[in-house]
């Protein structure tokens, strides 16, 4: 099982559309996956779920208990600011440490409005990432100009990208 994070909170987002378009990439591979989309927090669970109230509300455990269910991951990662949503660091910062996603192994896949396609944000998730123990594919994907490329249905019409995606789905599952 490859547990599919899409890394916004962020109603019917692009990176949702993206987890969503990269399951059927991985379910012609023989896969099975499941979405964590990070739309379905609690508005209150930097509040209610985090820190002093850690393992308290069911929304974000029933979510963070999602990542129990295999050992790889795919975070779909879209670009705010120059890094990644401060929505799923806090999400991350919410899950058990030193446990949570550590030993587990993951690809990443940026993308963005402009011509670098995550990659900032990649970079910096990275870095937390190594530093919780996950591994990381080094084989990471980008995705820029998303806005053109990803129809609202969650059609990719740049066919290089898409080859992109399915050649990591296929590293993924390697590794």
């Amino acid at each position: 099982m490859i547990t599919l994070i899409a890394g916004t909170n962020r109603p019917q987002s692009r990176a949702r559309r993206i987890a969503l378009l990269y399951a059927s990439l991985l379910a012609e591979l023989g896969e099975e996956t499941q979405l964590l989309d990070l739309a379905e927090l609690p508005a209150d669970f930097i509040t209610t779920a985090l820190y002093d109230n850690a393992g308290c509300h069911p929304a974000y455990n029933r979510l963070a208990g999602l990542l129990d269910a295999g050992n790889k991951l795919v975070i779909i990662i879209p670009e705010y600011n120059g890094s990644f949503p401060g929505v799923l660091k806090a999400f991350i910062d919410g899950l058990p440490y030193p446990g949570g996603i550590r030993g587990k192994k993951a690809a990443l896949v940026g993308l963005s409005s402009g011509g670098q396609g995550g990659l900032l944000a990649m970079t910096h998730f990275t870095d937390i990432l190594m530093y919780l123990g996950t591994a990381v594919l080094p084989q990471r994907v980008r995705l820029p100009f998303i806005d053109k490329d990803l129809s609202a249905v969650g059609e990719l019409n740049n066919v290089f990208s898409v080859g992109l995606l399915r050649e990591q789905a296929v590293a993924l599952l390697a590794f």
